[in-house]
């Protein structure tokens, strides 16, 4: 049996408390310890990117960390964008645009192009394609992918500029 580290993680504003192995992936801790299962496992590599949390506020592959990585720390899972309340504008706008295909990498995408849309309020075409590059989908032609983009970007900015 392997020695045991006890962790505590708030998770989408909760903590959530374990004895997990050191060797324990942050994506497996989430997915058994805090129940987060829109946190998908994809390649286990993190080329695919559909494992994607923001872990203190920066997205992170969850694939490549350790769950002892994240004691203490605040991770939001897809399950977290929104909580109990309406869709967020990034969530609206890939169901407006239908940004999604069978979604097992929509939460992978949502988390990366919420701190993206964060950072890079104004997107351009350039800089839309460079935040999507790293995160895989296998079902679309990313088209609407761009569109639901462009569409939170401009609803947030509305909403800035108290419309």
């Amino acid at each position: 049996m392997s020695a045991t580290i006890d962790i505590e993680v708030t998770v989408n504003g909760r903590p959530v408390r374990a004895a997990v192995e050191p060797r324990l992936l942050l994506a497996d801790f989430l997915r058994r310890h805090a129940g987060a299962t829109g946190t998908h496992i994809g390649c286990e590599h993190g080329v695919c990117g559909a494992c994607t949390i923001a872990l203190d506020g920066v997205s992170v592959r969850s694939c490549l960390t350790f769950a002892v990585q994240a004691d203490g720390r605040a991770v939001t899972t897809v399950e977290g964008l929104s909580g109990d309340g309406p869709l967020g504008h990034l969530q609206a706008a890939f169901h407006e645009c239908h940004a999604l295909q069978c979604g097992y990498c929509t939460p992978g995408f949502l988390m990366r192009l919420t701190e993206f849309l964060d950072e890079c309020p104004a997107p351009s075409e350039a800089e839309i394609a460079e935040a999507l590059s790293g995160n895989l989908c296998r079902c679309t032609g990313y088209q609407n992918l761009f569109a639901a983009v462009r569409l939170a970007a401009a609803r947030a900015a509305e909403e800035r500029a108290g419309r």
